[in-house]
């Protein structure tokens, strides 16, 4: 089963100046036509496989149109994944940065192609879901995590580009601002659940290196779905509270019991939903656990990222209303913010 698909419409790469570019950067590329087919998750940067002959590689980039400042950094994401080497082995190899705007008109970086499956709403054709490969998946999913907070981020260079200290209070403080500056629609209670976020942020818990936007569509297992065998998208990585990772994980984590409208709010629910999958408690005290962690404020962690995810989509619906990208599938995206607001109150308003 392929994991990519033909580019989308107003998403190609004009392949003239980039294979020039591959050619002059990989002085053993094979001859043979370039080829380009686009991986279909994601709604941020746009991500590519390239093909030369037998030589495989995995471009990303911006999303097309006008950027936020500070946003999209490629040249963070790859140095960030420098950092990764020889300590994280799920994490892809990076192979070389471009910043030299007359290639694709915009920063981007490669790196090392990883062949596997990608699970997203539904599993391959020719896998039988069930009940005990739900909770292995599940486990799976738990111990990567752990995994990643256990590394030592003072032996990487991550120690360099990150700045632990008051993580929370930024990140609260930061992402209610980037709602502010992105607002578009009167979204019902949203004021309220800010204030309660920027009341009641907790002491943090430690510090480690946090994925940030981990999830099964950003993982890769092997084709017996038995392990792990690549975790992608470290735009978000940085260092700090390892509970706000698990809460950001948890946002993501929908199961069968949650409303309607949060299931279905942002298109077709993942693959959590179904038998056998761990609730979000279940992930959470797994967690807590394997990690020795102290996950009793894990309210608050866990409505700060369904916020976060909130404001992650009505930035990208913003661009959309903007008129900075034509790519329907924002079309709705406003109705998903509300529904994700609205959920996140409800936990305040009623702990899990």
């Amino acid at each position: 089963m392929a994991d990519t698909i033909p580019v989308r419409a107003g998403e190609g790469i004009d392949l003239a100046p980039l294979e020039k570019y591959l050619r002059s950067t990989f002085r053993d590329l094979p001859s043979g036509e370039l080829e380009l087919t686009q991986f279909p998750t994601g709604a941020s940067n746009l991500t590519y496989a390239l093909k030369v002959g037998d030589w495989e590689a995995v471009l990303r980039r911006p999303p097309l149109g006008p950027v936020a400042p500070k946003a999209h950094d490629m040249g963070r994401e790859f140095r960030v994944l420098q950092a990764l080497v020889g300590h994280f082995q799920l994490a892809p190899k990076p192979l070389a940065f471009c910043d030299d705007h007359s290639v694709l008109g915009a920063p981007f970086f490669l790196m090392e192609r990883r062949h596997g499956i990608v699970l997203n709403t539904d599993f391959p054709t020719g896998v039988t879901p069930t009940r005990d490969l739900g909770r292995r998946l599940s486990q799976q999913m738990v111990n990567e995590l752990v995994g990643l907070h256990q590394v030592d981020y003072t032996k990487t260079d991550l120690v360099h580009m990150t700045r632990p200290e008051g993580f929370m209070k930024r990140q609260v403080d930061g992402w209610i601002s980037r709602y502010n500056r992105a607002k578009t629609d009167d979204v019902q209670g949203v004021e309220e659940l800010m204030k309660w976020l920027a009341d009641g942020v907790p002491e943090e818990s430690g510090c480690a290196i946090i994925h940030y936007d981990y999830k099964f569509n950003n993982a890769m297992f092997n084709r017996e779905l038995t392990q792990m065998v690549g975790l992608f998208d470290w735009e978000m990585t940085t260092v700090g509270d390892p509970l706000a990772d698990l809460g950001a994980a948890m946002s993501y984590w929908l199961q069968a019991d949650d409303p309607e409208m949060l299931k279905v709010g942002l298109g077709k629910p993942p693959i959590t939903i179904k038998d056998g999958f761990f609730t979000r408690r279940e992930f959470i005290e797994a967690y807590a656990q394997q990690s020795g962690r102290d996950v009793s404020r894990s309210h608050f962690y866990v409505t700060f990222a369904f916020f976060k995810l909130a404001v992650i989509i009505q930035q990208i619906y913003y661009r959309y209303k903007a008129g900075q990208t034509n790519d329907s599938r924002f079309m709705n995206m406003n109705h998903g913010v509300a529904a994700l607001v609205e959920w996140a109150l409800q936990s305040v308003r009623r702990p899990d």
